[in-house]
């Protein structure tokens, strides 16, 4: 043990020594890296206070050792159009098992600079902007105590990752911020988004295909477009989603709360096995939403949506809905949606005009307890 930690103890100051003489670039930052992933044992980077510019950069795997951050400062995305249009990260790990960030710093994605060049509610085929920090096949993985702050696109995507925790995460943008989604997670397992506060102008929570065994505690939602599973049916060969929990969340002011969205088109997937209970709305537009007409642009063809949403259990699920339709179950004609429970619904409308309602189509369910609108099931 004392072999462990004299060693890491050497390598944070070579590392400080890199910093403070030759700054803070990529070629620095990759040079670092690939030194402390060569080395066995846990080998420890460490960015102390101040604030760096930092250039995309690709960090792969795999490491001979275990490898934790310590992001103490901020580092800065660059604001060039030459880094910032039609490039999709800032900084990526890919490759990695135990990978460990913390520390308290920011990452400031500085998305003013390139947010009005996000035309993407007008055309599908978009420019890419940078999400400011991708996992990509990262296992075993933990991490905290972080800020991301005005990312150009997405904040956080998690892909083909399996038992990664995020914990103590603050992740916040305007709310007119377009498409800056809090946390993405499509083909990855087991992943556990912990206390955290997620205030964006998109998805706070996004999970897409292939996206499983996924637990959401205690987190802050709002503004944003809330918790969302989905958007699928988009395109052929969607692998399903399931084992959601979703406990003990705060929706303050979003779009959306606890939301199911599908395209209308004829490539088939399954979601299910869906638990949302303990949950607060505060002045949400819909908080309780399965949209299977699910359509972002104008141009949309309408149509039946060929995924098979089931076993959806809603508990305990009170506060206040910013419209009358406080309840919404727009399901499939071909696919209903099946085994939908109710469980303790308190939702009850902010304006004084009248009660709360419910809309279902095409969905079938129960209603256990109170049911505040009425049940349409």
């Amino acid at each position: 043990m004392n072999s462990i930690l004299f060693f890491r103890c050497v390598y944070i100051i070579f590392i400080l020594a890199c910093i403070f003489e030759v700054g803070y670039g990529k070629t620095v930052f990759e040079y670092v890296f690939n030194k402390a992933c060569q080395s066995e044992g846990i080998n420890l980077v460490l960015i102390p206070w101040g604030t760096y510019l930092l250039w995309p950069i690709v960090l792969n795997g795999p490491c001979n050792g275990l490898l934790e951050f310590v992001i103490i400062g901020t580092l800065k995305a660059p604001t060039d159009k030459a880094y910032s249009i039609n490039v999709d990260h800032w900084i990526t790990f890919q490759h990695i098992d135990g990978l460990i960030i913390t520390g308290g710093g920011k990452l400031d994605g500085q998305g003013p600079s390139a947010w009005n060049e996000n035309n993407c509610s007008k055309d599908p085929n978009c420019k890419t902007l940078p999400i400011s920090l991708r996992f990509n096949f990262v296992n075993n993985s933990r991490i905290s105590y972080l800020h991301s702050v005005n990312s150009k696109e997405a904040h956080v995507n998690i892909w083909g990752c399996n038992h990664m925790k995020l914990n103590h995460i603050h992740i916040i943008a305007p709310k007119d911020s377009p498409n800056t989604d809090g946390i993405r997670i499509g083909s990855s397992s087991n992943i556990e988004i912990l206390n955290s506060i997620i205030a964006t102008g998109d998805d706070c929570v996004a999970m897409s295909s292939g996206s499983k065994d996924i637990i959401i505690q205690n987190v802050k939602c709002g503004p944003g477009h809330g918790i969302s599973v989905g958007s699928l049916g988009r395109f052929p060969n969607e692998k399903d989603v399931s084992g959601l929990w979703v406990t003990n969340c705060t929706f303050i002011g979003s779009q959306n709360g606890l939301r199911v969205k599908t395209w209308a088109t004829p490539y088939s997937s399954n979601v299910f096995n869906l638990t949302f209970e303990d949950i607060i709305m505060d002045n949400v537009n819909n908080p309780i939403i399965i949209d299977q007409q699910y359509c972002p642009h104008a141009n949309c063809q309408k149509g039946n949506s060929q995924v098979q949403i089931q076993d959806v259990k809603y508990r305990n699920i009170k506060g206040t809905s910013y419209s009358k339709l406080a309840v919404t179950f727009d399901c499939s004609k071909i696919k209903p949606c099946e085994n939908i429970e109710l469980n303790h619904i308190d939702l009850t409308y902010k304006s004084a005009r009248g009660h709360a309602a419910s809309s279902c189509s095409n969905a079938k369910g129960i209603a256990i307890g109170q049911q505040q609108p009425r049940s349409c099931l």
